[in-house]
C-alpha cells in the first residue's frame, strides 16, 4: 500500500510528533513537497505532505493561519510538517489552533531531520508500494493464464473475480451471459445487458463504468476483440476502484480473453468449412461420409432428428424472386465463409447466426451454420435451444416493423427464414427443399418465417393469392365474362356451379334454379369459347383454381 502519514510518523529515524489531527494520520500520501510560498496552492495537485519552516509566513497571526491552513485544506493537502528550531523554536499556537480547527495533521519536524529525508522516504516507500503492485500483477497475470490454459474462460473468471476480490462475468456477442465466478454474479450480470449492448455501439476496444443499483457495486465492461466488431464483453464488479495490482489482473484478463476469441474466430472459420463439407455430402446423400468428416465436432447431430433452417435477407429474397419471376431456387453448393470474421454490424444473417449458436452453446447442443452466399443455413437438433432461438428471432423481426405492414425489397435489415420439417440425414436433401418451399412462401406472403409444416395442414388457397395466378385466371375467364358481360348468359356462374357439384346435371341446375338442359347448353358455349373439352380433368382442375382465385381477389 501507498505511504501514510502515520507510517512516517512510525519511521524511526525521521523522528516526526503529531501536533493536530491525530484522527487523520491514515490518509495516504502521493508527494512529499516543500514550499515557503505564503500561498503555494496554485501549485499542489492534491495528496501532497507540505514541508515548511513558516519563512514567509505570520505563523502567529491566528487569522492568517486559519486562511492558510484553509486553503490548504481546500486543495487536498493531507499533511503539514512543520520544522522547529529554523524560523521557530516550536509551532505557534496559532498554526496548531488553526490545524486543529481544520482537522489537517500537522506534524512537528526536529531540526536535526533534514526536508530531505522525508521526501527520500517517501519516494522510497512510493517506489516501493509500485514494486509490489507490479509483481502482484505479474504473479496475478501467470495464474490468470495458467487458469485459463487448465480451466478455460471459467477458470479465468474465478481467478480474476478472487484477484480483485468481487466478481466478474463473461458475455456473448449476444450480450448473454455465458459464464461468472462466483456463482452469484450471474444475476447481477444478467442486469447489466443493456449497458453491455451500448457498448458494443462504441469503436473497439471500448470500455466504461457503471453505478449498480442504490450503489450496489462499481463495474467495468470492457469489450473483447480486435477491429470495429466486438465479439464478447467482460465485466468486473468490485466495491471500489481497482488498485494498480488489481487493474494489472483487469488488463490481463482482457488480454488473454481477447486472444481465445480471436482463436475461436479462426476456429470457426474451419468449423464452417467442415461443415459445408459436411452439408454438400449430406444433401448428395452420403451420410456416411458426412459421419465421417464431421467426426466428433457435431456430436450426435446427423444421428437424432433434427431441422434444416434457410435464411436470407429481405433484400436478397426480393432480387431472387424479381430475378427468378418466383420460381424454386435450386440448392446452390455450399461454400465455406468466414461470417464470423466479417464486420457486419447490422447484418440480420449475422445476428441469426450469432443468436442461433449461443442459444446451443448455452444448452449444450451442436448445431451446423453455414454461410452459403447470401443465404445461411442451418443444421440443428429438433425441439432444441436453437430451434427456439430462430423462431425467437425472427418473430422479433417482424414484431418490430409490425404484423400488418407489408415488407418492401428496401428492407435490408429483415430476414425471411423456411424451416423444414424433422428429417434425418438420409432425407437431408429433401429437407433442404423443404425448407426451401417454406422459404419461398415466406417470401410471397411477407412474413419473416414459415415451418414446412404448416404448409401441409394448411389450405392451398392462399397460395392462389400470387399475382402470377390471378394474372392466368383473369386471362382464362376473360372471355367468359366478356360472353356474360353481354347478357346472353350467365356462363361464369354456371360452371361454378356445375365444378362444384363434380359435374352432376341435375343437383348443379337445381342451384341455378334452371332446367339441366339449359345447363347442359351452357356448358357446350363454355367448351365452345374456351376451346376445351369439360371432360379433361386437367381443364376442370384449372378452371376451378382460376374460379377461386378470382373469389379470392373479391371478384
Amino acid at each position: 500500500m501507498p505511504p501514510t502519514l502515520a507510517s512516517l510518523v512510525h519511521h524511526s529515524a525521521l523522528k516526526l510528533t503529531v501536533r493536530a489531527g491525530e484522527d487523520r494520520l491514515d490518509v495516504p500520501v502521493r508527494w512529499a513537497h516543500v514550499s515557503e510560498l505564503a500561498d503555494p496552492v496554485p501549485y499542489m495537485e492534491g495528496g501532497e505532505l507540505l514541508l515548511i519552516t513558516a519563512l514567509k509566513l505570520d505563523a502567529e497571526d491566528p487569522a492568517a493561519m486559519r486562511r492558510y491552513v484553509k486553503r490548504l485544506v481546500g486543495a487536498g493537502v493531507v499533511g503539514l510538517g512543520f520544522a522547529v528550531g529554523v524560523n521557530y523554536e516550536e509551532i505557534p499556537k496559532a498554526l496548531v489552533d488553526a490545524a486543529r480547527g481544520e482537522r489537517l495533521p500537522l506534524l512537528e519536524v526536529p531540526r536535526r531531520t533534514p526536508f530531505l529525508a522525508i521526501s527520500k522516504a517517501v519516494s522510497a516507500a512510493i517506489a516501493a508500494d509500485q514494486y509490489r503492485a507490479v509483481t502482484a500483477g505479474f504473479a496475478a497475470q501467470r495464474e490468470l493464464t495458467r487458469q485459463a490454459l487448465s480451466d478455460g474462460p471459467e477458470g479465468l473468471l474465478a481467478a480474476l473475480a478472487a484477484q480483485v476480490d468481487g466478481w466478474a462475468a463473461l458475455y456473448d456477442a449476444s450480450g448473454a451471459v455465458v459464464a461468472a465466478a462466483p456463482e452469484w454474479a450471474a444475476r447481477r450480470a444478467g442486469r447489466l445487458t443493456p449497458d453491455v449492448e451500448r457498448l458494443r455501439e462504441r469503436t473497439a476496444p471500448a470500455s466504461c463504468v457503471v453505478g449498480g443499483p442504490s450503489g450496489e457495486d462499481r463495474v467495468e465492461l470492457h469489450s473483447l476483440g480486435t477491429g470495429r466488431r466486438r465479439r464478447a464483453a467482460l465485466a468486473v464488479g468490485t466495491a471500489a476502484a481497482p488498485g494498480t495490482a488489481e487493474r494489472y489482473a483487469v488488463h490481463s484478463a482482457v488480454a488473454l480473453l481477447t486472444l481465445t476469441t480471436e482463436r475461436s474466430r479462426s476456429l470457426h472459420a474451419a468449423e464452417q468449412r467442415i461443415g459445408a463439407a459436411v452439408l454438400r455430402m449430406l444433401l448428395a446423400g452420403e451420410p456416411d461420409h458426412a459421419r465421417a468428416v464431421a467426426g466428433d465436432l457435431y456430436g450426435n447431430l446427423l444421428d437424432a432428428p433434427f431441422r434444416l433452417i434457410l435464411a436470407e435477407s429481405a433484400s436478397a429474397s426480393a432480387a431472387r424472386a424479381h430475378a427468378e419471376g418466383h420460381a424454386r431456387v435450386a440448392p446452390a453448393p455450399p461454400a465455406a465463409a468466414k461470417l464470423a470474421a466479417a464486420d457486419t454490424d447490422g447484418d440480420p444473417l449475422e445476428g441469426l447466426a450469432e443468436t442461433v449458436e449461443s442459444a446451443a452453446a448455452r444448452a449444450g447442443e451442436a448445431v451446423l451454420v453455414v454461410p452459403e452466399g447470401e443465404r445461411l443455413v442451418v443444421l440443428t437438433v429438433d425441439g432444441g435451444a436453437a430451434v427456439g432461438a430462430c423462431q425467437e428471432y425472427a418473430f422479433a423481426v417482424q414484431a418490430t416493423r409490425g404484423a400488418t405492414r407489408e415488407r418492401s425489397p428496401a428492407d435490408e435489415d429483415e430476414l425471411v427464414v423456411g424451416m423444414s420439417a424433422p428429417a434425418g440425414p438420409i432425407a437431408a436433401a429433401a429437407a433442404y427443399k423443404q425448407a426451401e418451399q417454406a422459404l419461398s412462401v415466406a417470401r410471397r406472403r411477407g412474413r419473416s418465417l414459415v415451418e414446412h409444416e404448416e404448409l401441409a395442414a394448411g389450405s392451398v388457397l392462399p397460395l392462389l393469392a400470387d399475382d402470377a395466378v390471378r394474372a392466368f385466371a383473369d386471362g382464362l375467364l376473360r372471355a367468359l365474362r366478356e360472353h356474360d358481360a353481354t347478357g346472353r348468359g350467365d356462363l361464369v356462374a354456371s360452371l361454378r356451379a356445375w365444378l362444384s357439384r363434380h359435374g352432376q346435371w341435375d343437383a348443379a341446375a337445381a342451384d341455378l334454379g334452371v332446367h339441366r338442359h339449359t345447363l347442359r347448353y351452357r356448358m357446350r358455349r363454355v367448351e365452345e369459347i374456351l376451346g376445351r373439352s369439360l371432360d379433361d380433368p386437367d381443364v376442370r382442375m384449372e378452371l376451378w383454381l382460376a374460379l377461386k382465385a378470382t373469389a379470392a381477389a373479391g371478384e
